[in-house]
């Protein structure tokens, strides 16, 4: 059983206690229902075996032959490191330190942190900086594509179908089981046991409070990184847990997010009229765009992938932009007395819809850069990625940081600002927080 706990909800801003939990039990936020802990059996001990597994599986996946591809007698093996070699060699490298750091630097990261933590709370004695390292692998895991990376190689391999022989080697079974192993891995992890874990065993950033706090207090803080509620000294004052800087609501999360979200916007444009592929089969051809790849999609019959790859290079990344203006205009609005409070929660939920989604658009991504690296087959067939592409990860990326610079608390801290137009279940109670009408 866990201990009861004081938590801020990131969903809502609402301070609430969380009660003892056994394990399988989950707490959710009585406002917005965002999930506040979600316990798990033998958490440390399961995730331990399969990031280990994981680790395994990476080896493979970037030493072995990803695919194998023959046209007019020539055969190309190549591996995941080709897909970035590639890129550079047309002159995309910011393209190619995308691909490279979503598919290899930050899944390193995420495992071998995990593992260095996890493998540290067994030993008698723990090794240091465990509360820095745990906090490098969940940044990690943000930028971590793997999943997005298999269904890459799936695209890619249906596209070639039509182009030359393929045969894919050990490396796409080391993907595909990399994939069961990191969902599995991250459904099986408890944070907030590692957390505590750390705390107890002395490996915290600072010294910790000799009683945790179980009712509200002025001045309190929910570590967005940990999850510790602490009383912040000052505006400079860190996470005497984890070490990350406390902060009210995220700093000028308003401005950053339309900032990235408009840098978004721009980029589309050129991310669509610049072609994002070039495929030149016995010397005919011509460059395509983000489109233009789904119209051939279309035109060869594969409906599926078509309706795949428009729903994530083209609508996600409008749903995303739309959404996040959507998220600011309202919260500025209800501030002001000119917009609604409705909706609350719909929109804390569409924010962390928002916040999942976006990745899935770097599947065009990866398959661009597998199939630049694959057909290479001179006058007979070649393929070579465009100038558009880069633009394209642009905007995944920056919608990507759009969403995780949002603060959702601000929505509702405008709306309790703005009680004349809350929905008709909530109220404002005497201390300014919500409450649920009878």
């Amino acid at each position: 059983m866990t201990e009861p706990q004081l938590r801020e909800c990131f969903g809502c801003g609402m301070f609430q206690l969380v009660p003892a939990l056994g394990p399988d039990m989950r707490s959710n936020c009585l406002r917005c229902g965002t999930t506040l802990r979600h316990t798990r059996a033998n958490s440390l001990e399961h995730c331990l075996a399969v990031t280990g597994g994981g680790l395994v599986a990476f080896v493979v996946l970037w030493t072995a032959t990803l695919m194998q591809v023959s046209e007019v007698g020539i055969v190309h093996s190549t591996t995941l490191v080709s897909g970035p070699a590639e890129l550079v060699r047309h002159g995309l490298w910011p393209l190619a330190i995308a691909v490279a750091f979503t598919t290899a630097i930050a899944p390193v990261g995420k495992f071998a942190g995990t593992l260095y933590v996890l493998v540290g709370l067994r030993m008698e004695r723990p090794p240091p900086g465990l509360a820095r390292v745990f906090l490098f692998a969940r940044k990690m895991g943000v930028w971590a594509m793997l999943e997005v990376l298999l269904l890459g190689v799936f695209v890619a391999y249906t596209k070639l179908g039509d182009l030359v022989h393929i045969e894919v080697g050990a490396a796409v079974y080391a993907l595909g089981a990399l994939t069961i192993l990191t969902v599995w891995a991250d459904n099986a992890l408890d944070p907030d046991q590692v957390w505590e874990e750390i705390e107890r065993r002395g490996r915290a950033h600072d010294a910790m409070p000799p009683v945790p706090p179980i009712a509200f207090r002025p001045g309190a803080v929910g570590c967005e990184a940990c999850g510790l509620v602490s009383v912040a000294a000052d505006h400079r004052a860190r996470c005497p847990r984890c070490g990350s800087a406390l902060h009210v609501r995220k700093p000028d999360a308003i401005s950053r997010t339309w900032a990235f979200a408009i840098a978004g916007a721009i980029l589309y444009i050129p991310a669509n009229y610049y072609p994002v592929l070039t495929v030149i089969q016995m010397g005919a051809g011509s460059p395509s765009t983000i489109m233009g790849g789904v119209i051939e999609l279309l035109d060869s019959h594969m409906y599926p992938l078509a309706l795949l790859v428009f729903f994530a290079s083209v609508l996600v990344p409008v749903f995303k932009l739309v959404a996040l203006a959507a998220m600011l205009v309202t919260a500025k609005l209800a501030a002001t007395n000119r917009g609604t409070a409705a909706w609350l929660r719909e929109r804390t939920r569409l924010y962390y819809i928002v916040a999942w989604v976006g990745r899935w658009s770097m599947v065009d991504i990866f398959m661009e850069s597998l199939l630049g690296a694959l057909v290479q087959f001179g006058a007979a067939v070649n393929i070579a990625p465009g100038i558009g592409a880069v633009a394209f990860c642009a905007v995944v990326i920056l919608t990507i940081f759009a969403a995780e610079g949002f603060d959702p608390r601000l929505m509702w801290d405008a709306a309790a600002r703005n009680p004349d137009r809350l929905p008709a279940d909530l109220e404002i109670d005497s201390e300014g927080s919500f409450a649920q009408r009878a």
